[in-house]
This record gives structure tokens, C-alpha cells and sequence, in this order.
């Protein structure tokens, strides 16, 4: 049980793959910015076209308040009331590597370049989305309340 507690609290260091900023994972989030740069946000209005793209997947398997796009998802949770449900640093760990929440999960990681299968080549050793993209998108998420 105590090491259950200690592996929990303990902090984990990551994105040890070339291209990518470090960042340190603190219980259940990435609290720092992946950009390094101390209290700014992303641009919310830039999220919001990101998730709305069906290049960077999220539309594909998410719904959400979208009403001028077609054929939303419907694999995934709405994502209605996001930022009511998650922290930015809870949305921003679920983003780089949704992985550590559930190991079956569909989404993809966005932020992560090792220990990947079924990558695509383009995207191969190196991740899916930019740090100041996953920014942009947290910052977007955060405001999507009930």
C-alpha cells in the first residue's frame, strides 16, 4: 500500500524523445506549461480550430459544441463541460499521452514519440501535435463549461 501511495505522489519526468519539451507529470497532470513558458496559456481561439479539424482527430471521435461541423464523432465523450470536469493540467496529460488513463484507450497519444504502435509514417519518431498545439487546445478545452 505504501508504495502504491509513493508511486502516486511521485513525480515522473518524461518526453525523453528528441523534438519534445521535457515535462514532469505530478499525480494525475502535467502542471507546466509544455512550452516552458511560466503562467501564459495557449490560444483558445486556436484550440478550437485544432479540435474542429479532422486532421488532428479529435472531431472524428468526439462531439461536441460544434454546430458547424458535420458528422461528429461519437466514439468518445462529448466534449461539452470539459472544463468543468478536468484541470488544465489533468486536460494537458489526457492530450499527451491519454494512455497513462486508460492503457486500451482509442486516443491516440499527441504528444508522445516512443513505445508507439499502429504510427503512421509521417508521424513516426516524432509526436502528432506541436507543444504551443497542445497549449492552444488545453486552453480551449478549459473553456468549455456547462
Amino acid at each position: 500500500m505504501a508504495t502504491l501511495i509513493a508511486a502516486g505522489l511521485a513525480v515522473i519526468a518524461c518526453a525523453k524523445a528528441e523534438g519534445l519539451a521535457p515535462y514532469k507529470i505530478v499525480g494525475d497532470g502535467i502542471p507546466e506549461s509544455l512550452t516552458g513558458a511560466t503562467g501564459a496559456t495557449g490560444d483558445a481561439a486556436r484550440g478550437r480550430t485544432l479540435v474542429a479539424t479532422r486532421t488532428t482527430t479529435c472531431i472524428l471521435c468526439h462531439s461536441g459544441p460544434f454546430p458547424e461541423a458535420r458528422f461528429q464523432g461519437d466514439l468518445a465523450p462529448d466534449l461539452t463541460g470539459t472544463g468543468n470536469r478536468w484541470t488544465m493540467s489533468q486536460l494537458r496529460l489526457r492530450l499527451v499521452d491519454a494512455s497513462r488513463f486508460n492503457p486500451a484507450t482509442l486516443m491516440p497519444s499527441y504528444y508522445r514519440a516512443d513505445g508507439l504502435v499502429r504510427v503512421g509514417r509521417n508521424f513516426t519518431g516524432k509526436p502528432i501535435l506541436s507543444a504551443a498545439e497542445i497549449e492552444d487546445i488545453v486552453a480551449f478545452l478549459a473553456t468549455l463549461r456547462d
